[in-house]
């Protein structure tokens, strides 16, 4: 039972209730003399709302929340972090084009935005879509830490970014809208001029992310919503109606670029195309007669024309010219009440389509019409609709689908069915450079769908998987399998639907890409090395004689590198000891790296002779300026178009 408040009303938030209730659109959110939460009333708009004339002051069109000018300036401003290998924990590492990147999606995003700038074809996100159960990413502009600290409840020394984001948070839309719009901002510069994203949610969220998306890809890119039917049951714990569906989002980065193709006819269309042509072509006739609204020649007389037909030789074209022929039939658009109609095209397209026209006879051999020719092959595939109630995008085929590969269905709750994710990637993908990013990563679902169109179409896309590390609960099933966070999960999933993809079509996936990099989100390899001039002693001064983290790797700065330097992470590239230094040479000579001390002359002009496009050496590879200075000398003589840099 509840307890008793012990205290007087609050009738200034009972005012606001009751205001909120007339006027919900005037209820907004602030922050007291205490920092805490509360609705308040936008008393401008108030204002306006009752008065009938229009109150003084700046209007515009706009969708805001509190803290979105933070959100805006949390996606630019730049991190110290980097990406660091973890061959260990990957498949295939050697030859993989995959990547599996582990952290705040947030953070790797700004990571990649060199790297994978305007590359990727293809995002889908499956976001939390804040029912008030959802866990949501805790970014930390607007807050300080011990804010961040207490609102999250859970926040430990590994730095866990995530909170339940409860209904009763008085920024409960403002978070969600904080965290989402950051994301986006970035990832549409990852996307190709012809990219698109999928981005799934509910109902809780849609109107929001709707307009979130129309103010970061533009309302007039916006391709359209999918309503996916993922649970034809309907939700049983819904109140009133019982939801079956879920969105889809699907917006293009530049619409006046998009390559959009359709789905593969199904069963019951193809047994529409019951004619086959002289060539053995399979097609289905289309009356060219316009009907309904608007079919009267006085309506749109520009679609009144005559077709001529000769029945000797099969030739049928069309003219405005009403005239008599020997030997040619003329055809005009009659409506069965006798009167003159419309043909559905303008003469103009009848012109260029004559070739896929064809006369039309009664049973008594009299012509009364022209009918189109609309060829199953070779022709553009079915064109989408904006309800998908396919078997496959299911949530119930999802778990069967987890279950297959294995894994007990309550070590990850409802992982997305491959149809959704593989009908969005066949929508905008056909080709083998494609690369497909998945931010909110999950189980997975996205990179098997991948490798499993990959599979099917001989195809050769690419995935980029990025997950927080989130922990799971010690008493959980997935934590009893073995499974810490979600990322382990995510790996083994690839790992076995990989596997399990071969399995079942050994001779034609020989060649398939079933492996990933791991890559682990981190902070700098760089020792911080600004200090103020109090702040130097003589043993600070010792411990910086090198400026790089004692427990970084070579492999850990090579990728450092290809992040600073804007390269793809998933190259091949290759490591070779010269004169006792290990010289890195990364995609046949994008970038060649040398970290060793003390690195020699014979070394340094060995791989100017190579001539790659980039060179880099630790800061410490030369005893001294002048030294450095005969290396710049090397490669002006040797290879003066490489650009050589230092860390």
């Amino acid at each position: 039972m509840d307890r008793m408040k012990m205290e007087s009303p609050d009738m200034t938030a009972q005012n606001v209730e009751r205001i909120g209730t007339l006027f919900p659109n005037c209820v907004t959110e602030t922050v007291d003399e205490d920092g805490k939460r509360k609705k308040a009333i936008n008393f401008e708009l108030l204002k306006q709302m009752l008065s009938p004339d229009v109150v003084d002051g700046d209007e515009c069109y706009e969708f805001t929340w509190v803290g979105k000018k933070a959100a805006i300036v949390e996606a630019n401003k730049p991190i110290r972090k980097t990406l660091r290998p973890c061959v260990e924990e990957s498949k295939n590492w050697d030859t993989t084009e995959n990547l599996y990147i582990e952290g705040d999606n947030l953070e790797v995003l700004k990571l990649l935005q060199e790297s994978y700038l305007g590359k990727v074809k293809m995002i889908y996100i499956d976001p939390p879509y804040n029912t008030g159960n959802d866990f949501i990413y805790a970014d930390d502009f607007m807050r300080s830490q011990e804010e961040e600290n207490q609102q999250m409840g859970m926040y430990d020394e590994n730095g866990d970014r995530l909170f339940k984001n409860t209904d009763t948070n008085g920024r409960f839309h403002s978070d969600w809208c904080s965290m989402i719009y950051s994301r986006l901002m970035l990832a549409r510069n990852l996307l190709t001029e012809d990219g698109v994203i999928f981005s799934s949610i509910d109902e809780n969220e849609a109107n929001t992310l709707k307009f979130i998306c129309d103010e970061v890809f533009g309302e007039s890119n916006c391709i359209g919503i999918i309503s996916n039917t993922n649970n034809p049951k309907g939700r049983s714990d819904d109140k009133y109606v019982a939801t079956a569906h879920e969105y889809v989002l699907v917006y293009a980065k530049s619409i006046e670029c998009l390559t959009w193709y359709g789905f593969e006819p199904t069963e019951e269309i193809t047994r529409r195309y019951n004619k086959v042509d002289k060539d053995g072509k399979r097609y289905r006739e289309i009356d060219l007669r316009k009907t309904g609204e608007n079919d009267l020649r006085e309506d749109r007389p520009n679609l009144f024309y005559y077709f001529y037909y000769c029945e000797k030789t099969g030739d049928l074209y069309p003219s405005r010219e009403d005239v008599q022929m020997t030997g040619y039939i003329q055809i005009k658009p009659q409506r069965e009440d006798g009167k003159e109609g419309n043909w559905r095209w303008s003469l103009e397209t009848a012109e260029k389509q004559i070739s896929g026209l064809v006369a039309k006879f009664m049973p008594t051999r009299k012509v009364w019409g022209v009918m189109q020719k609309d060829y199953l092959e070779g022709r553009a595939l079915v064109k989408p609709t904006s309800s998908w109630t396919f078997k496959d995008v299911n949530s119930e085929r999802g778990t069967e689908e987890f279950i297959g590969l294995g894994f007990d269905k309550r070590i990850f709750q409802k992982p997305k069915p491959l149809g959704t994710i593989k009908r969005c990637t066949k929508l905008c993908s056909k080709s083998n450079d494609d690369i497909v990013i998945d931010f909110f990563s999950g189980s997975a679902t996205t990179a098997h769908a991948v490798m499993q169109l990959n599979a099917e179409d001989n195809g050769h896309r690419k995935f980029i998987m990025v997950q927080l590390p989130e922990k799971c609960d010690e008493k959980s099933e997935a934590y009893k399998a073995g499974y810490k966070n979600i990322c382990e999960i995510g790996k083994e999933r690839i790992r076995r639907a990989g596997e399990k993809i071969k399995s079942e079509s050994p001779l034609t996936t020989q060649n398939l890409d079933v492996g990933f990099r791991v890559l682990k989100l981190d902070d700098t390899n760089m020792k911080d090395i600004y200090y103020a001039p109090d702040d130097y002693s003589q043993d600070l001064l010792a411990r910086l004689e090198s400026n790089i983290k004692e427990d970084r790797t070579d492999l850990d700065l090579l990728f450092g590198c290809l992040l600073d330097w804007g390269l793809p992470l998933a190259m091949p590239y290759s490591s070779e000891q010269i004169d006792g230094c290990i010289v890195h040479t990364y995609n046949d000579g994008d970038l060649i790296a040398c970290f060793n001390e003390n690195v020699p002359d014979s070394v340094v002009k060995e791989i100017a002779r190579r001539q790659p496009l980039r060179v880099v050496f630790r800061d410490s590879s030369f005893a001294n300026s002048p030294a450095k200075i005969n290396v710049t000398e090397i490669f002006k003589l040797l290879a003066p178009d490489t650009r050589v840099k230092v860390i």
